[in-house]
């Protein structure tokens, strides 16, 4: 399944019924940004786009709203629900603390393969920036992430973190889609994993936290896109 040339594709190579194929294909498509928050979700061109009836895309819009990534306008149809800056502030307010806690433990728990993971990441990451490749920005912020949280070795932890995993994939891709100050967090990154590689549990979490929390940017931008829309 996927996006390509702003075409919905779905694969059909699967044992699942055709209705969660497509609103597993959906609601990815949202969560990555390639339906933008305010789109129409039109059925019938939706539907032929990945070679189905309407059926299945319309049960999929249905299941959407009920999750709140899909909002129904009366005599107007389905739209993407935008992102507001109370969704940030949310769920900022809770992956600081989860963050910073994974930060703590990774200092203690990570390995030497760990460290080469994350190191390589900030390589990685550092050339998408000078390349302004945003979707590479995109997933190698996420895998820095996802490898601080792995290196903690605890199983609860990274389960709460992957609950929020969808909503802090939406936040992601609009930050770097609208803010671009990827010179901050590679900076930020570079800090987090020092503090990781001496072992600096205390350190690690106060960057950590400090790292999650810088939203205002990105949050000025909907503001002012939201007033704008009034």
């Amino acid at each position: 399944m996927g996006f390509k040339d702003g075409l919905i594709t779905i694969d059909m190579d699967t044992y699942k019924p055709l209705r969660e194929i497509v609103f597993t294909t959906m609601r990815q498509a949202i969560i990555d940004g390639d339906f933008k928050p305010g789109q129409r979700l039109m059925e019938v061109q939706l539907a032929d786009q990945m070679g189905v009836s309407r059926t299945p895309v319309r049960e999929a819009i249905r299941k959407l709203e009920l999750e709140g990534l899909v909002i129904m306008v009366p005599r107007k149809g389905a739209y993407v629900a935008g992102l507001s800056s109370e969704d940030i502030k949310e769920v900022v307010e809770i992956r600081a603390v989860l963050e910073g806690f994974a930060a703590k433990k990774a200092s203690l728990n990570s390995t030497e393969q760990d460290i080469e993971r994350l190191e390589e990441m900030l390589i990685r990451f550092q050339e998408a920036a000078s390349e302004n490749n945003v979707l590479n920005l995109i997933n190698y912020d996420a895998e820095f992430h996802d490898v601080i949280y792995k290196s903690t070795k605890n199983s609860k932890l990274i389960q709460m973190i992957n609950g929020l995993k969808e909503q802090v994939q939406r936040y992601r891709v609009a930050y770097f889609t609208q803010v671009h100050n990827t010179d901050m967090l590679l900076k930020q990154h570079r800090s987090m994993l020092d503090a990781i590689k001496s072992k600096d549990g205390n350190l690690a979490r106060q960057i950590a936290e400090e790292h999650i929390a810088t939203t205002e940017e990105l949050i000025a931008i909907i503001e002012e896109k939201n007033s704008e829309k009034e």
